[in-house]
Order: C-alpha cells, then sequence, then structure tokens
C-alpha cells in the first residue's frame, strides 16, 4: 500500500462525504430504477457500507450530505434548472419528514454528521458543510455515493475551490449509463481527486 495513501486519508484530518444514500435515491423508495439497477449490479451500498464502517472503527468522521424540499418549496429555486423543474412536478417527490429522504439504514451510524440542503446539486454552497469541516479539522474528504452525473462531481469540484484534498471510491459511486459515470471517473474527477478502491481504502486506515 503506498505510504502516501495512509497520509492522505489520516483519520485525524479526513472525513467521509456521503452524497444522497437516500431511501428516495437508491433505497426501497428510489425513484431513480436506473441508477438503482447500476448501484446493484456494481454492489454500491455494500461497498459504502464496508468503507463506512472502517471509516468509524478508524475514528473518521461521517457526514451525511442529503436532499429534501420542502412541501412549500421554500428555500428551492425550481426554475433554474431543467432537471430540477422536472423533479418537483411530483409534489411528493424527497419531501421534508419522509421516508423518502432518510439515510439507508445499512449506512447509518450512531456519530454520523448530517448536511442537508434543499437547492442546487452540490453539498457545500449555501450550508454549513464547510464550516463544520473546518472546526473537526478536516483537509481531505472522501467522496462516496450518488450519482456522477452531477452530485458527486460538485462535491468534489467544490471541495477542491475551497481547498481540500479529495478522493473518489471509485467502486462506491454510479452515473446513469454506467459508461458514463465510468467515463467522468476517469476523464473529470482523475483531474481533481485520488481516484481509490475501497478495497485499497480500507486497509489504508487499518494501517494508519
Amino acid at each position: 500500500m503506498p505510504l502516501d495513501l495512509v497520509e492522505l486519508v489520516a483519520p485525524g484530518r479526513t472525513a467521509v462525504l456521503v452524497m444522497e444514500m437516500q431511501r428516495g435515491v437508491v433505497g426501497d423508495l428510489a425513484r431513480f430504477p436506473d441508477l438503482a439497477k447500476i448501484c446493484a449490479e456494481r454492489d454500491v451500498i455494500g461497498n459504502a457500507a464496508r468503507v463506512l464502517s472502517a471509516a468509524r472503527a478508524a475514528g473518521v468522521r461521517v457526514v451525511q450530505c442529503t436532499a429534501a424540499f420542502r412541501a412549500d418549496r421554500a428555500g428551492t429555486h425550481a426554475r433554474n434548472s431543467p432537471f430540477l423543474a422536472t423533479l418537483l412536478r411530483d409534489p411528493g417527490h424527497m419531501l421534508e419528514g419522509t421516508g423518502a429522504v432518510e439515510v439507508l439504514p445499512e449506512l447509518t451510524g450512531p456519530g454520523d454528521l448530517e448536511s442537508r440542503r434543499y437547492h442546487g446539486f452540490s453539498p457545500f454552497t449555501g450550508t454549513s458543510l464547510d464550516m463544520t469541516l473546518r472546526s473537526l479539522g478536516v483537509s481531505t474528504v472522501v467522496a462516496l455515493g450518488l450519482s456522477l452525473n452531477l452530485g458527486v462531481p460538485g462535491l468534489v469540484l467544490e471541495a477542491v475551490n475551497l481547498g481540500y484534498r479529495a478522493v473518489v471510491v471509485t467502486d462506491a459511486v454510479a452515473g446513469v449509463p454506467a459508461e458514463y459515470g465510468d467515463a467522468v471517473l476517469t476523464h473529470t474527477l482523475s483531474l481533481l481527486a485520488a481516484r481509490v478502491p475501497s478495497g485499497e481504502l480500507i486497509p489504508a486506515w487499518g494501517a494508519a
């Protein structure tokens, strides 16, 4: 195992950011069947669960980056994105207070933090996530979750712009179609972040 990976993800300065691994995105209430199918085929949830278990055991903070909408849509810009406008045609989609916005139970832990947003597609802008991470002394963020179409690239780009080092867990992310997600990992995220499969990341925490 490269020593630089152990140093990069050292527990005292690392947090795992879990992007939208919610019941209404990829769980039992999912509205995106193609994405859920790819996640099942690639064991994305299982890989994420193993990473999070190792992170918690090593003392690495886990932050659940979740999305929700208020019933009155307050705080949500509904007309500045075609995709968002489509989602909001369903008045019950990812509604605050419903089961759809809950994190998958197999990915939750008692010490996890949550950063919820009501707008946009990435977790830093307009939330307290950056301040939370800085208060914890975090300088490296490990990204996993959904999706490689929007959320994960947005998370990584914002993190890099804010001065964090970034790592993407390559087998705990997915996009639609699957080949497009793979291309994003290869041609976009490789320019911004280290790319590490769960099988390499987990031992790095064991060696820390």
